[in-house]
């Protein structure tokens, strides 16, 4: 806070990424002031690379988020499940017996130890789910472009059975035109 008062002080164009920053695209989530910052510049960064797309926006790290953005440019939207090491994490924690699991190489569809076991659930897991929203979001916008960003994104490219658009800086992209588009 100290920070962000000292800069809002000494300079004329500090702009702080808030609920109430002027945005390329109308904010339709309901609680505006409790989307995360990274999300809403995500969207606007699939906006900026793809204008007046309908949109799903997934970003993969240690949560996962899916975010829909319509034609209209209209932010609706979106949903967060846990990432891999949260789900490794939770799995060892919560349980009495089963092991952290580190990031494995390889990913069998059936595991056949403990540790294989616990990374193809998580793996395999977390594929279907982000096919299952694609699939789920395409009945209701066929002409779907999906992004695919965030930590593990490269990890997850080449797994996916639907086409996607894997994007290394999508929220700084989306940052970057924030920025723009108030100057």
């Amino acid at each position: 806070n100290e920070l962000i008062n000292l800069l809002k002080t000494s300079s004329k164009k500090f702009i702080e990424l808030n609920h109430t920053t002027p945005l390329p695209i109308d904010n339709n989530y309901k609680t505006p002031e409790t989307l995360g910052k990274d999300r809403i510049a995500a969207v606007v960064g699939a906006h900026y690379l793809q204008p007046h797309k309908n949109a799903l926006i997934i970003d993969a790290g240690t949560a996962v988020t899916f975010d829909i953005l319509t034609a209209e440019d209209k932010y609706i939207g979106g949903s967060i499940s846990p990432g891999i090491q949260m789900r490794l994490k939770a799995l060892h924690s919560f349980t009495k017996k089963l092991p952290l699991v580190e990031w494995q190489k390889d990913t069998p569809t059936i595991g056949t130890d403990t540790i294989s076991a616990i990374w193809s659930g998580v793996v395999n897991g977390l594929v279907f789910e982000i096919d299952g929203y694609i699939d789920l979001h395409k009945k209701s916008y066929p002409d779907l472009f999906t992004f695919l960003t965030g930590g593990d994104a490269f990890f997850f490219e080449s797994k996916l059975k639907n086409s996607i658009f894997a994007v290394e800086n999508l929220v700084l992209t989306g940052l970057n035109r924030i920025l723009n588009y108030n100057a």
